[in-house]
């Protein structure tokens, strides 16, 4: 099949299919006058591409592993590999739900200013909150 009816059947884009192809995961034959010609399996084997970027892997650990998920050939090796990656994956996940924590509180803190009328410190030219930058947010007798 050419690059357009893969692209279509898989509702991946023909520039991400050369960028595959580039990077070693989706094998194509050349025609005579240089068009894309895929196999039957390709199919399968960019939904399973996508599964594996899906899933937090960058191309170049999908390289490294592609070939043993395809094979089905599962080695302790491509277990510690994959257990690795989803390791990764969890750590960032804890660093981004600290940030998400983080974020809530400083909305809980500025929802508690707008209840209360009080405004946010003022931040001086240096990014700090200072004497004169306070005496600022209190009116023009500072």
């Amino acid at each position: 099949m050419r690059i357009g009816e893969l692209a279509a059947r898989t509702g991946v884009s023909v520039r991400a299919l050369r960028y595959y192809e580039e990077q070693g995961l989706l094998d194509a034959e050349r025609s005579a006058g240089g068009q894309r010609h895929y196999p039957g399996n390709a199919v399968d084997r960019v939904r399973l591409i996508q599964q594996l970027y899906a899933g937090g892997l960058a191309s170049r650990s999908i390289v490294e592993l592609l070939h043993c998920v395809v094979d089905g050939n599962a080695t302790p090796e491509l277990l510690a590999r994959l257990a690795s990656e989803r390791d990764r994956i969890d750590g960032r996940i804890a660093e981004l739900t600290g940030a998400r924590d983080r974020l809530d509180s400083v909305v809980t803190g500025a929802a508690a200013n707008l209840r209360t009328g009080r405004p946010c410190p003022a931040r001086d030219g240096a990014g700090t909150t200072g004497a004169g930058a306070r005496r600022r947010e209190v009116g023009p007798t500072g």
